[in-house]
């Protein structure tokens, strides 16, 4: 009862920045504290615990737009990552941001981005789909690309491995628009 009081507060507007209907943030909510009270057992350093209920409440949150991507716009992203868990953590908070940041592109370059890159259409079919030219199709998702990388880095320090993949993130402010 301490925990909710101290805490529901907080994480409801967490969630709320993450999570537009009022109701399904109520519903998120309770889950939390219910994931909360079913493993508190499982705290072994009582000082990260507000570490661990916020990893409990994204991944909730992730949860949540992995069940509705199935009747929305973002059906063909993987139901899940199998990793370590930090690595998890890592692509899903950067799933969740990628949302929001593609919802935020002009519409012209989000559709390309939509019908390409989670759609599966080629360039060219993208081009014959639109009624336009396959090279302004492909200037079209270059474009989407690199305003997905400006929003990228604008939110976000990044550190990658000698392979270029991305081994950590970290958001530049507390207040950034999509994640």
């Amino acid at each position: 009862m301490a925990l909710w009081k101290e805490l529901s507060s907080s994480l409801k507007t967490f969630i709320r920045k993450k999570v537009a209907n009022e109701q399904d943030a109520e519903d998120i909510l309770q889950d939390v504290f219910l994931k909360i009270y079913s493993n508190i057992n499982q705290v072994k350093d009582n000082d990260r615990i507000y570490a661990w209920v916020y990893r409990i409440t994204r991944n909730l949150i992730v949860d949540y737009y992995r069940k509705k991507r199935d009747t929305a716009e973002f059906s063909d992203l993987p139901d899940e990552i199998k990793t370590d868990n930090d690595e998890e953590e890592i692509i899903n908070g950067l799933v969740l941001c990628l949302k929001n940041m593609i919802d935020s592109l002009p519409d012209k370059y989000k559709q390309a981005i939509m019908l390409t890159e989670l759609g599966g259409l080629t360039q060219k079919e993208l081009a014959q789909k639109l009624g336009m030219s396959i090279s302004g199709a492909k200037s079209r998702v270059q474009r989407g690309r690199n305003l997905l990388k400006e929003k990228f880095f604008e939110c976000c320090k990044f550190q990658f491995d000698v392979y270029g993949n991305i081994v950590e993130y970290q958001h530049k402010e507390n207040s950034c628009k999509y994640c």
